[in-house]
């Protein structure tokens, strides 16, 4: 049985998606959270493997259950009566991880046939979020904003972030890992001031390489302060080369949204297209 799990956690002290020896991070959690209640080795594939930081309030995972654990799924409540055994098991986490978690199972369902987190997934949603000078610091929004010390110019950063949309190689604004592929399909990139006045970015693409979103973000806080002129962005990309007149902006501010799927008797063929052309790449932000 392959369960789809949709997960929401805070990154601050998590050293990233990916489980490493000796370090917390949120599939070492998640896994060992699910032995305890399953039993054997679960493993999850992700949709997104974000960096240490980085927060999610739409990630996506499956695991892959075997006779034994798909027996230890919930199947009662104590009242006797029957539940949803895979619904169920999303609960059954969140008693697992405790009071008030910095990482959550919010929904568990069998995963329609052909399902792969990772590879059936045809877009990722990022959220960035920015307090300038105009905007002030609020301590309580610290864990998931990014302070720059400037007025920014949303108008200027907005021009230029929808300047970059659309199918190119983004190797400028990327981390270079060897035989990874760096062309994307950039779909939405935008910038706007909310309510109170944070200045925040949406950024969706088919799949983003190492870094690549806190480095256009980055690019677009360069124009913003007036260092670089909206065009540059652009420019920058089209010479293929990371230049020092930008920077990557620190994970604090960066939350994986959402992730799209097609519809459920598309998955397996869309699986199969993005593991042909993607299998060694790294999918992440």
């Amino acid at each position: 049985m392959r369960i789809r799990l949709d997960i929401a956690y805070d990154g601050t002290h998590f050293r990233g998606w990916a489980r490493q020896p000796g370090l917390r991070t949120v599939q070492g959690t998640l896994e060992d959270a699910l032995t305890r209640i399953l039993g054997g080795e679960p493993r999850l594939v992700v949709a997104g493997r974000t960096d240490a930081g980085v927060h999610a309030s739409g990630q996506v995972a499956h695991v892959d259950l075997d006779d034994a654990q798909t027996a230890r799924l919930p199947r009662r409540r104590r009242d006797g009566d029957e539940v949803d055994a895979v619904a169920a098991l999303a609960g059954r986490v969140r008693g697992v991880l405790g009071a008030y978690p910095d990482v959550t199972v919010t929904r568990t369902v069998e995963a329609p046939d052909g399902f792969d987190a990772r590879f059936s997934a045809t877009w990722r949603r990022y959220v960035y979020r920015i307090a300038d000078l105009t905007t002030g610091y609020d301590p309580l929004e610290r864990a998931r904003t990014t302070t720059v010390k400037a007025h920014l110019d949303v108008e200027a950063m907005d021009a230029a972030a929808r300047s970059l949309i659309g199918l190119h190689d983004f190797a400028a604004y990327c981390k270079a890992r060897e035989e990874a592929t760096t062309i994307r399909t950039l779909l939405e990139f935008d910038w706007h001031r909310d309510a109170a006045g944070a200045v925040i970015a949406h950024v969706r693409a088919d799949a983003f390489c190492h870094s690549m979103v806190r480095a256009l973000v980055g690019a677009c806080v360069a124009v913003g302060e007036g260092r670089i002129p909206p065009h540059a962005v652009v420019d920058i990309r089209d010479a293929g080369l990371r230049t020092p007149d930008t920077k990557v902006l620190a994970a604090r501010g960066l939350v994986l949204a959402e992730v799209g799927y097609p519809v459920d008797e598309l998955l397996a063929s869309r699986a199969e297209q993005t593991r042909n052309r993607r299998d060694a790449d790294d999918i992440g932000s």
